[in-house]
């Protein structure tokens, strides 16, 4: 308790639960019984107040000095110390700005990608060696075939870098229509944003602090994570680029992926159409997406005869099949 109006609070609340007198409530806290009945005399400056919060708004970066000449060209007289006060009264310092400019991209609501290279989703992985020296893994998934595109360790994986892997992979796949990712430093620095616009590629960043809003790189961490780094032993760098490209060809022609019928990545990307719609749980054979009880009449002869077909394209694109 520094200042008068703390101690008259402190007195008021000792008078109303304890029921005491003013006079031993002052002896209590050790305050004088003159400052605590002083009243203040000074005028209302509730208007003063008012057109100092209009002018912090308008210009936000401007502190208490700019402040005081613009009321005083608007006829207000004021000494500079009491309208200091008012100013941190009504807490309008302005705050420090932290860090770079930084890209800011797009941040609208994403629809669901209707078939390839229309949305690749971008992330950084952590781990160390035997040693504890520390590497990263730059993570590069296509959201609509679940293919893992690109898995870059290094020690360092500045956004020049990453630039220069997604130009490697367009001109292995052709351009995506869009990319999604984190706020990371390396993603939203001005090589990437440079990149996106040479490129004419959208850059999509998810809210902070909203990882399920790239749901789709955030599950296929977990499952890089949990099948393989948590269960091996690194001890160079170049073995980390030999365990991981194994384990990428394993995910994309052997795995089977639950959200796609059970089928490996790069199966389902040669199965799909550009005219095929994903309006929820794909409809394949042997997939996990629960069944309707009865289909409707109308169509309940021409969903059978597609059964057939369709399985006959899974059988011939699965390598190496072999009949019992």
């Amino acid at each position: 308790m520094v200042t008068p109006a703390a101690r008259r609070e402190a007195v008021a609340h000792l008078r109303l639960a304890y029921q005491v007198s003013e006079r031993r409530a002052c002896s209590a806290l050790g305050a004088d019984r003159t400052s605590i009945r002083y009243r203040s005399t000074r005028l209302d400056d509730a208007t003063i107040r008012a057109r100092l919060r209009e002018l912090a708004a308008i210009r936000r970066r401007f502190g208490y000095r700019r402040l005081h000449i613009l009321l005083r060209r608007e006829g207000i007289i004021m000494n500079h110390k009491k309208l200091r006060r008012l100013y941190r009264e009504e807490r309008l310092q302005v705050r420090r700005r932290g860090g770079r400019k930084r890209a800011l991209g797009t941040r609208a609501p994403m629809t669901l990608p209707q078939g390839p290279n229309q949305r690749w989703s971008l992330d950084f992985l952590s781990d160390a060696f035997v040693d504890g020296r520390r590497f990263r893994i730059l993570t590069i998934v296509d959201d609509f075939t679940r293919e893992c595109l690109a898995l870059v360790p290094d020690t360092s994986l500045p956004g020049l870098r990453v630039a220069r892997e997604l130009d490697a992979l367009i001109a292995l796949r052709g351009r995506p229509a869009m990319c999604v990712s984190d706020n990371g430093t390396e993603l939203t620095g001005m090589a990437i944003l440079r990149w996106s616009q040479e490129t004419r590629v959208e850059w999509h960043y998810i809210a902070p602090g909203k990882p399920q809003q790239n749901a789709f790189i955030e599950s296929f961490n977990g499952r890089l994570r949990d099948e393989l780094l948590n269960e091996t032993l690194f001890s160079s760098l170049d073995h980390v680029r030999e365990v991981l490209a194994i384990w990428m060809d394993d995910y994309n022609t052997i795995r089977p992926h639950s959200a796609l019928g059970n089928l490996p990545p790069a199966i389902f990307a040669k199965l799909s159409v550009p005219g095929m719609q994903r309006d929820g749980a794909l409809r394949y054979v042997e997939g996990s997406a629960p069944r309707p009880v009865a289909p409707p009449p109308s169509q309940q002869g021409s969903n059978v005869r597609i059964l057939r077909p369709v399985f006959s394209r899974v059988r011939s694109a699965w390598p190496n099949d072999t009949k019992a």
